[in-house]
């Protein structure tokens, strides 16, 4: 029977995941700030919901904050940002790593960099791409990229793919083309802004399920479908479309983390 890379994952809140994988840490898109806080720009205002269940100095050590872009407070909030020079890389968008510095590393759709986990082992991680919304959206959201994840070897080698904020499009297929995924970490919520019109920003649960239709052999991890107030899809209601879909065995709802 093939044998499987472990993939731990802990679940912080919103779109933050702290993932351990092949002997390297990981947190995704960091959110620390308080609940109640709000967010201007333009006009739109974002509002937090929940407080975090730990403080960033809580995790330990981090090899790599996979950052899927730093314009919007829900996916890199005050607290969030503070933290990432105490980071080993962070890795993100190209102008996200301009105006970040230091220890950033700015990433293009599909570009890959090779680094080394703490036994020697060599790991690809690649930009995937994403679309922050309906078609024609890309100079209001700003860039945005996900993430492949693998053992160094080829295409084959199972991966960890973490969607960043996107809905389902012609890119996500991609992925789900040139890469094996094992574990899809996904952000879902349907996350809706008045200004920016009734399409959703992130995947529905529909789109979850495409997903999970186009990894087959993946299991899939919903993120960001709460804790804010722009979200309009629950953890309930991914259960329910899921399992309508006859899908509901390929969920698996990361633990929280527990202080």
């Amino acid at each position: 029977m093939e044998k499987r890379q472990a993939v731990n994952i802990r679940y912080i809140g919103g779109p933050t995941a702290w993932i351990e994988f092949c002997g390297l840490r990981f947190l995704t898109d960091p959110t620390f700030d308080a609940q109640g806080t709000e967010y201007t720009t333009g006009p739109v205002t974002l509002r937090k919901l929940v407080d975090p269940p730990v403080a960033p100095e809580e995790l330990g050590a981090i090899d790599f904050v996979l950052l899927s872009h730093d314009q919007h407070s829900d996916n890199l909030d005050h607290a969030g940002r503070q933290m990432l020079p105490k980071a080993r890389t962070v890795l993100t968008t190209k102008d996200g790593a301009e105006r970040i510095g230091n220890n950033a590393v700015g990433l293009v759709p599909w570009q890959t960099i090779r680094v080394r986990s703490p036994a020697g082992e060599a790991l690809l991680v690649t930009a995937t791409p994403a679309r922050h919304g309906p078609t024609g959206c890309e100079d209001r959201s700003g860039p945005v990229i996900g993430f492949a994840v693998r053992k160094a070897g080829g295409v084959e080698e199972e991966t960890l793919y973490v969607s960043g904020d996107t809905v389902w499009y012609e890119g996500v297929g991609e992925v789900a083309r040139w890469f094996r995924v094992r574990t899809a970490v996904v952000n879902m919520g349907a996350a809706r802004v008045e200004a920016a019109g009734p399409a959703p920003l992130t995947m529905t649960a529909q789109d979850g399920v495409m997903v999970a239709r186009a990894m087959p052999d993946a299991a899939i991890v919903p993120l960001h479908f709460e804790g804010w107030a722009h979200f309009s899809e629950s953890r309930h209601l991914i259960e329910r479309v899921f399992h309508d879909a006859g899908l509901q065995d390929r969920l698996r709802w990361a633990e929280p983390w527990m202080r």
